[in-house]
């Protein structure tokens, strides 16, 4: 009897111990999620409320509207410059700082501190100003004598800026990929130099493999973050010139928190929740293919 009551006492305790993440999960993440989906085939406006229920307009012209679907090939080519090259980078830095150099923990700093700066509204306001026409790029650039592009101003390089945005802050990535190369053995290296393989075949037959398991977890966390991303093209040029960084993200702001169309902006979220879903979904189906779990 005295076993019943303790393990019930423990049951109860730890229901206890979860409850604010609970209540907290229900209404700041379920409970807008269900609204959202049930907001999404209504005509709601943040103002004068719901008139048309069980719609399916906001669906057709998710997939219909010109703008809407330039911001999606948008969306996607953001993404897709984006993390390979974020990705590219942080292995690279990474592999580099897992060598015992001096002042190795400077540099680790140094190249992490931009993942925590660089969502900041701070940082887009200061990019902003370094590649402005008249800003400290195109400065540096007169006083070689090169006259520097409209680099916000012009369409061909506007997406480009937004997207070095984005690859600059590696480091959370980075810091990911430095550990898990802590963990790689050394005898594997040791076997591998003594039967003639030099650097560049050990990072990709050794290094690599060993560690897939955090190259598909940055993998997905990387375009979770790309096809969510609003702060750079807001803050930086606020979807121009000419809509061309108009991200799928800030178009969803801009239907809800400018044209009060809910509704609409609901759907829009759902089709982006779906493509994420999608690309989640088929990069787990993947990893059986190319990622190396110790266990197997």
């Amino acid at each position: 009897m005295t076993k019943t009551k303790k393990n019930s006492f423990g049951e109860i305790a730890g229901f206890v111990f979860i409850l604010p993440w609970l209540i907290g999960f229900l209404i700041f993440k379920a409970y807008p999620m269900v609204s959202s989906l049930y907001y999404s085939f209504t005509d709601n406006n943040l103002f004068t409320g719901t008139n048309v229920v069980g719609t399916l307009q906001n669906y057709i012209n998710v997939f219909t509207d010109p703008n809407i679907k330039k911001a999606m090939g948008i969306t996607f080519r953001y993404a897709f410059m984006t993390v390979p090259l974020k990705l590219v980078f942080a292995l690279f830095i990474a592999y580099i700082l897992n060598f015992k150099i001096k002042g190795v923990n400077l540099f680790r700093t140094a190249y992490y501190v931009p993942s925590i700066l660089g969502g900041s509204v701070a940082i887009a306001v200061l990019w902003k100003a370094v590649f402005r026409d008249d800003g400290l790029l195109n400065t540096i650039l007169g006083f070689v004598g090169i006259k520097g592009p409209s680099w916000l101003a012009d369409p061909n390089y506007a997406i480009f800026i937004i997207c070095l945005l984005r690859v600059w802050q590696f480091g959370s990535a980075m810091v990911l990929f430095l550990a898990a190369l802590k963990g790689v053995p050394q005898d594997l290296y040791e076997a591998a130099s003594i039967d003639g393989a030099g650097k560049w075949r050990q990072f990709f037959s050794i290094t690599v493999p060993m560690i897939t398991p955090v190259i598909f977890y940055n993998l997905i966390t990387q375009i979770a973050q790309a096809f969510q991303e609003f702060n750079g093209p807001y803050i930086i040029t606020n979807g121009g010139p000419l809509g061309s960084t108009t991200l799928v993200s800030l178009l969803i702001y801009n239907s809800a928190f400018r044209q009060y169309n809910m509704g609409m902006a609901s759907a829009m979220a759902w089709v982006l929740f779906i493509i994420l879903a999608a690309f989640t979904a088929i990069a787990t189906v993947s990893q059986k293919y190319w990622v190396f779990y110790g266990d197997e």
